[in-house]
């Protein structure tokens, strides 16, 4: 059997991922009691009087809403919260395996911005934070924003910033491993969608000199005029040197190529036009913009991939755990702008200078510790910003 085929059996076998586990014993009556009715009236009391006490005597403080509309599940696209529910069950499993956060899934039947966000505001005392998962461009950004006004509790769309600080902390490393310096390499991103646009929006805050945005269209540029919002801030904030044209001509000369669009558009004789020792990120899943090993035929440097079967796995598994793990235990309002750095530089720095090699870049997938050293980096951040 294909890993489809496995995969498809394993979840015949689980009839789901999760399962909800009672943390307190029910054995007496005594206990149920305590647990239950009458006993449990004074928590009710207490969090009406105070509901800021509901992280203290409920699981709040440690339990996240993964919330889909299901409009772009993984590379399957557009087939419905019920369909992308596996999907949710999964990323819920990796938010407890890695981080120790309880995690719930949630598919949401609508593709109304306002009913989405409305529907997640009635809910969300029942969390500590939002996970915003696979709910399609230009719509996600909106979602986001709109939660981000109403809500005093962690908003998180991982698509977007999940990738953005995992992409970030693997260019680090690489680019220092070149020889290079940040802010002056071009780098080349293929696909402007969610995770394309905050991908360049992190990478122009970390530093990076000059950024090209590639989309169907072609290169974004100051001179076209764009409906997607999006994709018109992006053209005023990068393209220092307003090239246009296709993929080919923006990757002349550039130094770096990040994919989050569709296998093979990237060929050899691309990769050769680049500059010297060229890093390729063709994250496309589950078949890259470029597979690892022609990438290092045609004289690629550094290659990452989203697959686990080749070397520099870029998994979102590295950020989202020890994210909100960091958020929740310091009962954070937000994830800001530099808790998403702290995160990204902490991830980076795992990875001492004198063990980073062509092909290890980045921790791997599978590296539990990984989700409390983020976790600790976007705790300290928060706690800063409250000084």
């Amino acid at each position: 059997m294909d890993i489809k085929e496995q995969a498809l059996k394993k979840h015949y076998e689980w009839g789901g991922k999760i399962e909800v586990i009672s943390r307190a014993p029910i054995e007496s009556r005594e206990d149920l009691s305590l647990a239950y009715t009458p006993g449990v009236a004074q928590p009710c009391l207490e969090i009406a009087e105070n509901p800021e006490l509901s992280y203290k005597l409920t699981r709040r403080s440690n339990l996240v809403a993964v919330i889909t509309d299901g409009t772009a599940v993984l590379g399957l696209g557009d087939i419905g919260g019920l369909a992308g529910m596996p999907v949710m069950e999964g990323k819920c499993c990796l938010f407890k395996e890695f981080g120790g956060v309880d995690a719930f899934p949630l598919c949401v039947k609508s593709k109304d911005p306002d009913e989405i966000v409305r529907t997640i505001e009635l809910i969300s005392d029942s969390f500590g934070g939002i996970n915003l998962e696979d709910i399609s461009a230009p719509r996600c950004f909106e979602i986001e924003a709109k939660l981000k006004e109403r809500l005093d509790i962690p908003v998180f769309h991982d698509d977007q910033h999940g990738t953005a600080i995992v992409v970030g902390a693997a260019m680090m490393n690489a680019v220092k491993l070149a020889g290079k310096k940040l802010s002056e390499i071009t780098v080349v991103i293929n696909g402007a969608g969610s995770a394309g646009v905050a991908i360049g929006k992190f990478l122009l805050k970390l530093g990076v000199g000059n950024l090209v945005m590639v989309d169907i269209g072609g290169v974004i540029n100051r001179d076209e005029s764009y409906e997607n919002p999006a994709h018109a801030e992006m053209a005023k904030l990068t393209n220092i040197n307003n090239i246009k044209g296709s993929l080919a001509d923006a990757l002349r000369g550039a130094d770096v190529f990040v994919g989050v669009s569709k296998p093979n558009l990237v060929t050899p004789d691309m990769v050769r036009s680049m500059a010297d020792k060229p890093i390729l990120f063709p994250m496309a899943n589950p078949n890259p913009e470029i597979t690892y090993e022609l990438a290092k035929e045609s004289g690629a440097f550094i290659v990452g991939t989203g697959r686990s079967d080749y070397p520099n796995q870029i998994n979102n598994v590295l950020v989202f755990p020890g994210v909100f793990k960091g958020a929740l235990s310091v009962r954070a309002r937000a994830i800001t702008e530099e808790m998403k750095l702290a995160a990204a530089y902490a991830i980076a720095a795992l990875i001492p200078e004198e063990k980073l090699s062509q092909e290890y870049i980045i921790p791997s997938a599978l590296d539990k510790s990984v989700a409390n050293a983020v976790a600790k980096a976007v705790a300290d951040e928060w706690l800063k910003s409250q000084k």
